[in-house]
This record gives structure tokens, sequence and C-alpha cells, in this order.
């Protein structure tokens, strides 16, 4: 006990708290002793309790500092993103307290302060002083350290060179955004803006990005006695850093919590692989067509594209005008789907298809820039050049793209699209430092709502097929025959002038362009208009197929109806925990979608039948 505990000054604790019990007893004041249970901190080494001791420290005062922080963000030369976090920020400034600098810790950087041991004078100095005014030598720092926060709320300027005026301070103060979590805003956050006020009289950023906290899937705070912690390091491992790094940014949502579990890190590695064996593809495919040579330095009006071209060409742009449109507006989650969905589905799933005819197929290679016509034969036989600007086109095109959407996807996964660049054709020494796209004049992406429309038929006759084909269960190897009957002339043409690129990628043996002149044996669909007759005679058992369906029914409506009972009873609504509940509602809503596909199976297969 120190001099303010009076006579009981000297005493270990323990002691003095029981000496001073026994005065209160000998007083005649205590009525009563017994055991209370309460919170008390411990060292996390040694586990001895922690108590509370006046001693003397070194504080700021904040009043005059604050004032000029908080005019900074109210006049809108700092902004928060999301705005809510203002209201914090504010409820710390206006009622905030002095700042205790001084720490008593072995590592960080001491008070400049030292005392002269002969006269007792304090010295407070940038320098180490060499003597006391008194001309003592003998002086002593003191041996406390500054709070980390101290040292960090210099960090916008210190880092840059300060108190220099150097470049490097020039061109980086102010930055344009800091990003950070809700719980350092007065921490750090707050004594930057004030620090920089003070001694630059500049705000240290423009705008303040409060990114969420990582949770686990069912939004709870990851902590080691709960046992939920992902260990960053174990994921990496197993799913790569950039599948890591793209599963937080597409779940980073302004305002929201971020909820991770590894099946969503699975999804993201899955996409990791797409991009590598695309990759792999257009590499082997530039390298097989011989014609990726000079293609940095090919001149745009020398190429020939074809619709399918002008179309990926202009979803491009329209990724590009999306992805800067959210990456402004911190929309970092609806940035990474515009950029997974074109990949995958676009780039993917469509455009590469259609180019392995061109720069494989001899048919569509010969074809006209817009008519790639199955029955072509006569002019496939003699055009040689058209072959060769066909096959350059697709060639350009899909390097075009790929080059461009690793330098757009760059940020997010740096690693494998900086290996992936370095085995493309490429201007410069890394894609960290090449050129972010951009939409712009001069440049082959623009959009083109024709070729998109046209496009759009041509997908949704091809996916209308290959549903039917796909809920009637029959075999992708097999080819059927198919007839389309054009809602209009225009129409007509867009499909005719795509006949071979329908016949491949959905898998028919024949195509016309009238309705059968007799409808049996055909199943009827359409869409927009546009009749399409798929001729399953023979091909589809419809008493087997009619009752594996029906069964298939029964079977989900028994598992429906169990859902349902549960969710109907108010006892498992109030007892079960939220994620049993949510569970049993995503299995009833699964049960009530698959039912509706399989009756909609049950009558195309009917409809076979009535014939």
């Amino acid at each position: 006990m120190n001099e303010n505990a009076g006579k009981y000054c000297g005493l270990d604790r323990y002691k003095a708290r029981k000496k001073i019990v026994e005065d209160l007893e000998q007083l005649g004041y205590i009525a009563g002793v017994k055991d209370h249970t309460s919170s008390a901190g411990t060292c996390s080494r040694c586990d001895t309790v922690i108590e509370p001791r006046i001693s003397n420290q070194w504080f700021v005062s904040m009043q005059g500092l604050a004032a000029p922080a908080i005019a900074a963000v109210r006049n809108g030369r700092i902004r928060f993103v999301p705005k809510k976090w203002e209201k914090i920020y504010f409820n710390w400034m206006e009622n905030i307290r002095d700042w205790c600098i001084s720490r008593q810790l072995w590592w960080g950087h001491r008070i400049p302060v030292w005392y002269c041991m002969e006269c007792n004078e304090m010295i407070v100095a940038e320098l180490t002083p060499r003597r006391c005014k008194c001309g003592s030598k003998n002086l002593v720092q003191d041996n406390d350290v500054l709070d980390t926060w101290f040292s960090s709320c210099l960090w916008p300027f210190a880092t840059m060179g300060w108190p220099q005026k150097t470049d490097d301070l020039a061109y980086f103060f102010p930055t344009s955004v800091l990003i950070t979590a809700h719980d350092i805003i007065f921490f750090w956050v707050a004594r930057m803006i004030m620090m920089s006020l003070y001694f630059m009289k500049e705000v240290p950023f423009r705008e303040v990005f409060i990114n969420p906290l990582v949770n686990d899937v069912f939004g709870q705070k990851m902590s080691k006695s709960r046992g939920n912690v992902i260990d960053p390091l174990t994921i990496i491992e197993k799913n790569g850093t950039d599948a890591l790094r793209l599963t937080l940014a597409s779940l980073t949502t302004p305002g929201k919590n971020l909820l991770l579990g590894e099946e969503k890190i699975e999804g993201s590695r899955n996409f990791v692989n797409k991009l590598w064996n695309a990759s792999k593809f257009v590499i082997s495919s530039l390298e097989k067509a011989e014609a990726a040579e000079g293609f940095e330095d090919i001149k745009i009006t020398e190429l020939d594209f074809n619709l399918w071209d002008r179309w990926i060409l202009s979803k491009f742009a329209r990724v590009l005008k999306t992805v800067e449109r959210y990456i402004e507006k911190y929309g970092m989650s609806f940035a990474c789907r515009a950029l997974t969905g074109f990949f995958w589905n676009d780039y993917c799933d469509w455009y590469i298809e259609s180019a392995k005819l061109r720069l494989y197929n001899k048919e569509a290679c010969a074809a006209g820039t817009d008519s790639v016509s199955a029955g072509n034969t006569d002019t496939v036989s003699g055009s040689v050049l058209q072959v060769k600007k066909n096959k350059t086109a697709a060639a350009f095109v899909l390097w075009y793209i790929l080059e461009r959407y690793l330098r757009l996807l760059h940020p997010f996964m740096p690693f494998v699209t900086e290996k992936i660049w370095q085995n493309l054709p490429h201007r410069g020494e890394s894609i960290m430092v090449s050129e972010y796209p951009v939409l712009k004049d001069g440049l082959p992406e623009k959009i083109d709502t024709t070729a998109e429309k046209k496009i759009d038929l041509i997908f949704k006759i091809i996916s209308q097929i290959r549903k039917i084909r796909s809920e009637l269960k029959i075999n992708p190897a097999l080819k059927i025959k198919a007839c389309i009957k054009p809602a209009d002339e225009k129409a007509n043409t867009t499909i005719k002038e795509n006949e071979l690129y329908i016949l491949n990628l959905a898998r028919l043996e024949s195509l016309s362009f009238s309705g059968p002149a007799d409808s049996m044996g055909y199943i009827k669909s359409a869409v927009e208009n546009t009749g399409i007759y798929m001729y399953l005679q023979g091909i589809v058992d419809v008493d087997l197929e009619t009752k594996r369906i029906s069964s298939e029914i029964l079977k989900l409506g028994t598992e429906k109806d169990k859902s349902l009972k549960k969710i109907e009873n108010p006892q498992f609504v109030s007892r079960a925990p939220k994620e049993i509940i949510n569970k049993e509602k995503s299995k009833l809503e699964k049960a009530y979608a698959e039912i509706k596909i399989l009756q909609e199976q049950l009558e195309l297969v009917k409809s076979l039948k009535k014939q």
C-alpha cells in the first residue's frame, strides 16, 4: 500500500484488507461477513489479480484537437461509408476526455522526457538533451512508453518522411480512402484525423470505408471458447490464397457483418479452378491456331468480328461499367458477382464453346462473319481466306477478353491472375503495374444491344432444348431431330445464321425451319413466340418415365408434408434453434420447387402418350 493508505502504508494488499476488517470490527461498524462473487481482472501470464492503482501518467488535452476533427466530418471533407458510423464518431468526439498516452511496457516509443538527477528539472525535447540548464549531464529518461495508438495516429504523414517535405508526402498525403473496422473508429481513425489537422493542417483521407467484421455462418463472433474460429492459414493451405480473398470480397457488403463458412470458400475455389482450366484452353488454342503472334499490336480494323464476337465484347463492356460503378460505391460483393458471373456464364459457357466451332470446325470457320449455316458446304471448300479471318477473329477475341479480364480481376485475385497473365501475350513486366481496364472509345469492347438481342434468342432456344433433354433424362451424347418455327422474319434470319451453333450446342442431329408436317412423336415448346419441336418418338419410354416421375413426386410430397407439419407446429417454432427452423423452411421450399419441376416433366411425357 502507498502513502494514500494512511496507517496501512507499506502493508501487502491482502494483509491490509485483513487489518482493515479487524479495525472495522473493533469500531463496531461491521454487521456481518459473507462471500460475494464478483468480476476480477487477472494477469494473462501469472493469474495475479490486478488492482487499480493511482500513479502519475502523461495526458494529452483533447478538447482543442477534437473540435476541428468534428467539423471536418460535419462539413463533408471526410465521409464515412456507411454513413451510419458518423453517429458513433460524433458521439465519441463530442464526449471526449483527455487521453492518457503513457504506458508501463517494455517495448514502444519512449516518452521524450528527461529528469535531471541534480536539480530535479524536467526536460521535454525532440532530441536527447546533452545537459540540464544547471549544467549537469546526469539525465535519466522517463521509463514509460507512448500508447501504441499515439504512434499509430501519426501514420498518414509520419510514414512519408514527415517532418521533412518529401515527394512521397506531397503525393500520398492526403490519401483518398481509409479501409478499417468499426471497433477502432475512435482509437485510430478519429486520432489520425485530429493529428493530421493539427500537424499538417489537412485531413488525412477523404473517405473512411468501414468494412464488416468476420463472423461464422450463424452470425456469431468467432472465438476459441465457442470453437468456431476458422484459421486462415488452414484455409489457404487447402483452398489457396486467392480463393480466400475472393470469398471475403464477395461477402463484403457495406453495413453488414460478413458470415464466413467453408462451403462459401469452396465456391471460390471452384471458380479459381474454372479460371485455370479456361485459361489453359485459350493458351493451348492460341498455340495450335498459331494466331496469337502480334496480338498486342494488331489493328482492330483488320479484324472481321462476327455476331458472337460483338456479343461477348458488348457483355465485357457492360462488366467494365458495372465493376467500376460498384467499386466506386464500395459494393465489393456486387463487383465480384458481376466478374464471376460474366466469366463463368458468358465467356466460358457460351463464347468459348462457340469459338471452338470456329477454331476446329471447318464449316464454321469457312462461313461468313454473320452466316454460319450448316448447309453452306460449297462456300466451305473454297473460302480459305475466310477460314483464316474467322479463326484469327475468334482467337483474338478469346485472348483479348481473357487478358483484360485478368487485369480487371487482379485486385481480387492477384496470384492466379499474375501467373496466367505471364503465359499470355502481353505488354509490360507484371500485371500488377499494367493499366487497369476501363471503358473508353477506340477499343473493341462497346455495348451492342442488337448483337445482345440476337444472341439472347439463340441462347433461349439452346437452353430450352437442353432443359427438356435434362428433364427427360435423354443421354447427352444422343443427337435428336428438331424443328424450329421462327416468330417472324427477323428471328428466322438470326436463327438460320446461327444454325451450326444450335446444332452443336444443343446436340441436334438435324434442324429444319418450319413446324413438322406430322406432330406425332414431337414435344412442343416455345421461346419468344418461336416454336420448338423435338422428335422424341422411341427415345423416351413414356410408361417408364411416367411411373418414375410419379414415384418421385409422391416421395417428395411425403417429405414436403413432414416439413410443413413441423413449420405449422407452434411448439417446434418456439423451442427449436433458429438455424434448425431455417433449415426446415429451406427443405420445404426445395420440395415445392422440385415437385413443380417434376409435374412439368410429367406433362411433357404425357403429351407424347396422347399422340
